[in-house]
């Protein structure tokens, strides 16, 4: 790793230079960033993969949902489609993305919307919900051209930002220096045993590039829960199924409850097909059960509904997650509503003549 590491070097250095670049220029303004009359929180990371951008959005919608009417703008990646487009009943992950998708089925009461440019899906996006109090932005921290009032940065706890290096070297999107954009940093997917000397040294690695507010979430993992119309028990074996960028958490989590048989790991947003179905057919016995995400669970179970006719059904089960904070949760949360208060009392204020 560390000669390959070496070898892509030059190549790291380049990607660099043009994101530092891309990156002052909007800081001098020379480019322009749009800032909207309505609050608008992002939610990002400085790495490419998952970091637990979904499950922060998942829980700012819970938080806010009892007080405003929300909605969820992300570009939708995995998606056939190509455009603005806001989630209606004839969606699915094909036409917005899988996790869109998840969030659509999930929170019906919050408007869900994809497109490459958020500065044009903004407009489209109040014009079918007009109703919109507070947007969530999702997996847009490099997208410089909307101005947040709240920026969020998600780093993983198993691989954090401040040990990582730009693509192609490592994984980082941009350089290290970009989290001195986020106005607050959550360290996700932590044990809940984490102890106060090692959360002071993450402290003190994130301070030497963001000097903001950091907080530490983990993961709780639900009752593991049917879909695709059958009625199978859940058994102690099972066939692990995914298609997430990082499934170790997970793996040792069901590891933990369940006999793991074989783990079909499949790349990040990976569209599933007949012949996978097939695949996992003939792995599955009659002391086993299918487990898989939430995220893909709706790119299965579309599957599933497609072959009734062909008379099979799959013991499918689906590992629901929650983030929670290991303390100072309250902290956040109110870090959250006064953003969106302050923001929404700038908005009100007439402009100066």
């Amino acid at each position: 790793m560390f000669l390959l590491r070496v070898f892509l070097f030059p190549l790291a250095v380049m990607y660099d230079l043009i994101t530092r670049l891309r990156n002052r220029l909007y800081d001098l303004r020379l480019k322009p960033s749009t800032r909207f009359d309505i609050p608008v929180i992002g939610v990002g990371n400085l790495a490419v993969g998952g970091s637990g951008k979904t499950p922060m959005i998942e829980y700012l919608i819970r938080l806010l949902r009892p007080q405003y009417r929300l909605a969820t703008l992300s570009r939708g990646y995995g998606r056939r489609t190509t455009g603005v487009r806001v989630a209606g009943k004839s969606d699915n992950a094909d036409t917005i993305g899988d996790e869109p998708y998840q969030l659509h089925l999930k929170f019906p009461e919050v408007a869900v919307a994809v497109g490459e440019d958020r500065v044009l899906a903004v407009p489209a996006l109040l014009d079918e919900s007009p109703e919109t109090a507070v947007i969530l932005l999702d997996d847009a921290f490099q997208h410089r051209r909307i101005k947040a009032g709240l920026e969020i940065l998600v780093t993983e706890y198993s691989r954090p930002f401040y040990r990582d290096y730009v693509v192609p070297s490592g994984r980082l999107r941009e350089s290290r220096a970009g989290a001195a954009r986020a106005h607050l940093v959550v360290v996700t997917k932590c044990p809940p045993d984490l102890s106060a000397g090692e959360e002071a040294k993450i402290r003190a690695s994130i301070a030497r590039y963001a000097g903001h507010p950091v907080f530490f979430a983990g993961i709780r993992y639900g009752q593991p829960l049917p879909f695709g119309g059958h009625a199978f028990p859940l058994r102690d074996k099972v066939l692990l199924v995914t298609g997430i960028a990082n499934p170790e958490p997970l793996r040792s989590h069901i590891s933990a409850n369940f006999v793991i048989t074989r783990h079909l790991a499949f790349g990040d947003h990976y569209r599933y097909s007949v012949n996978d179905m097939e695949r996992i057919r003939s792995l599955v016995t009659e002391d086993m059960s299918v487990l898989t995400t939430e995220k893909d669970r709706v790119k299965l179970e579309k599957l599933v509904d497609g072959s009734k006719g062909s008379g099979y059904r799959l013991p499918l089960f689906y590992l629901p997650i929650e983030m929670t904070f290991l303390k100072n949760g309250e902290d956040f949360d109110a870090m959250i509503i006064r953003t969106i208060e302050k923001e929404a009392a700038r908005n009100e204020q007439p402009e100066k003549a």
